[in-house]
């Protein structure tokens, strides 16, 4: 590590910079007494803030210890010799073998200090090391993208772990098996299939799409709402992949010619189980498999861990203390509205309060509220369901969505009787829900009457704090964007660089909010049929941000990016 004993002398590695013309020797000592503040090594803190270009910084570094620079650039990273070396030690050590030569590999590092790397790299594969310093910033990134490739990522997890996964599915008979599945020879497909769920697990993921290809086999995992490739098993393996999915969710596994749905249970432990969501899909080359991961934490999320502005979390808390009218909550799917009336649900969840939500179908299970699977199979759909809850004296009912007019109908009408009512629309924004509504059907004065708050919003990716850097942007970009001088000129804005603690720059996501309460204002404009323009419009001159207003803020606090900002909020 080149690090700095004496924040207050100038180290070897602050006179290179300064000779080099790249900081003056003010510069070099305030960065040194900030690293020596963070706990961060010298080069590790200066390749963070961005001041330096981290290929010089690699330079000047490998120069100081006389070591061989490499630009990693140019090299090809589908080459690099990576199975030689466990993950677990490359991820530690922030290692990258870029060549073998006989016995001899080549080690690209960040630090030449690193010891301990070429030690236990040394020693678990019998080669001399022969270390070359590289870019942190490129090795990072080019570290992430290599491994999450590679089955080896997937090869971390020991015997016991794998003994100790169990399914929730029943016993299943010897007759009950298809293509092989159960018997001695598949226990690397069981295996296997348990390593890409417990993966996906630890890394945070959403969903786990296994998809059959005609020439290939991929896993891909969704992180912060992108997808991540995973892994790519054998292309022959394909049929028994899915016989283990199909078994493990309970599925007919002789059935391949039409979409199946079902469930996983995994108990990791006495205390912890997790569910997911299995749908099939028969496509032209084989059954594509989509797993939703049901996260039961979701719905005992506080309020305050959503992203809410203060001034938006007590609209929301105020309009979910009402006895009765109508919240509503848009947005894309994907989007968080689900997690967001979870939250609202568990606020209100108390022995006093009846509550009723249906579903299609339930996510996940919260203990005192009365949930309903939707079935239309059977003629159990949202209206049907919704009219049943006002027989069975609710004080509060969730309708998953609002898709038609009997639907909306009825909840207005529950809405306006005594009832306080959640539910989701699919539209961009707050004007264009009540727009929706009014074109399904629903009178304008009832909507006015029913309606008391409106949430739109998005999932934004929110920056790595262990890694973001300060960024300068295009003035005519961020002016476009809505920012203004003063806060372009304050240079508050960072952007994702990657490390061994996120994906990519990015860690988790945030909500971006626009919640418009229903003023009697507004309500006169819904009363006279007003169009979304002039509902927005009218909205913006109350003080209701706007999804790109709200997403502003998270930027200038840091919280995503400009990247980020313009992904989400594009309409």
């Amino acid at each position: 590590m080149v690090d700095v004993s004496n924040p207050h002398v100038l180290s070897s590695l602050s006179k290179r910079l300064i000779r080099q013309g790249l900081m003056d020797e003010s510069e070099a000592l305030a960065a040194q007494v900030k690293a020596k503040e963070s706990n961060l090594s010298f080069s590790h803190y200066l390749n963070s803030t961005g001041h330096i270009d981290s290929d010089q910084l690699a330079s000047l570094i490998a120069e100081e210890f006389g070591l061989p620079y490499l630009d990693l650039e140019a090299m090809e990273p589908k080459l690099f010799p990576k199975k030689l070396v466990n993950e677990n030690l490359l991820r530690k050590h922030q290692a990258l073998p870029v060549f073998l030569k006989g016995n001899q590999l080549t080690l690209a590092l960040t630090t030449p200090t690193n010891l301990a790397a070429i030690d236990e790299i040394q020693f678990q594969t019998g080669l001399i090391i022969y270390p070359v310093i590289v870019s942190e910033i490129k090795l990072h990134r080019i570290l992430e993208d290599s491994l999450e490739t590679d089955i080896s990522a997937l090869g971390d997890l020991n015997d016991s772990e794998l003994e100790g996964l169990e399914t929730g599915e029943s016993q299943l008979q010897e007759e009950d098996l298809d293509d092989g599945i159960g018997g001695k020879d598949d226990a690397p497909i069981v295996k296997f299939v348990n390593k890409v769920l417990l993966d996906a697990i630890r890394r945070g993921a959403s969903d786990i799409h296994f998809e059959p290809y005609e020439h290939s086999y991929r896993v891909r995992c969704r992180i912060d709402g992108i997808l991540h490739e995973m892994t790519r098993p054998p292309l022959s393996l394909r049929g028994r992949l899915a016989a283990r999915l199909k078994v493990m969710a309970k599925l007919n596994i002789s059935e391949r010619r039409i979409p199946q749905d079902g469930g996983i249970k995994l108990k990791l432990s006495k205390t912890r189980s997790i569910d997911f969501r299995v749908n099939t899909l028969p496509t032209l080359w084989g059954e594509k498999i989509v797993l939703r991961i049901l996260d039961a934490n979701a719905a005992k999320m506080g309020i305050e861990q959503l992203g809410f502005e203060a001034d938006q979390q007590k609209l929301y808390e105020q309009a979910l203390a009402r006895p009765q009218g109508m919240i509503l909550v848009t947005g894309p799917t994907g989007s968080g509205k689900t997690v967001t009336l979870y939250t609202g649900l568990n606020l209100l969840n108390s022995p006093e309060r009846n509550i009723a939500s249906a579903e299609d179908p339930v996510e996940i299970n919260m203990e005192g509220i009365n949930q309903v699977n939707i079935n239309t199979k059977v003629g159990l759909n949202f209206a049907a369901a919704l009219r049943a809850f006002l027989r069975q004296d609710p004080d509060v009912v969730m309708v998953g969505e609002i898709r038609d007019l009997e639907t909306a109908e009825t909840a207005v009408k529950a809405a306006q009787t005594g009832h306080l009512v959640l539910s989701t629309l699919h539209t961009n924004s707050a004007a264009a829900t009540l727009n929706r509504l009014m074109n399904m059907g629903i009178p304008s004065y009832n909507l006015a009457a029913s309606v008391q708050l409106i949430i739109a919003q998005r999932l934004a990716r929110k920056l790595c704090p262990k890694c973001r850097k300060p960024t300068e942007l295009p003035k005519d970009t961020l002016l476009e964007l809505g920012f203004t001088q003063e806060q372009i000129n304050a240079k508050g804005i960072f952007d994702a660089v990657g490390c061994t603690h996120c994906t990519k720059g990015y860690k988790g996501r945030i909500g971006i909010y626009e919640v418009v309460k229903i003023t009697p204002e507004l309500a006169d404009l819904i009363m006279h049929s007003a169009s979304a323009l002039e509902i927005d419009r009218k909205a913006r001159a109350e003080g209701f941000d706007d999804l790109r207003q709200a997403g502003r803020k998270k930027v200038l606090a840091g919280l995503t990016s400009v990247d980020e900002l313009t992904r989400v909020t594009m309409e």
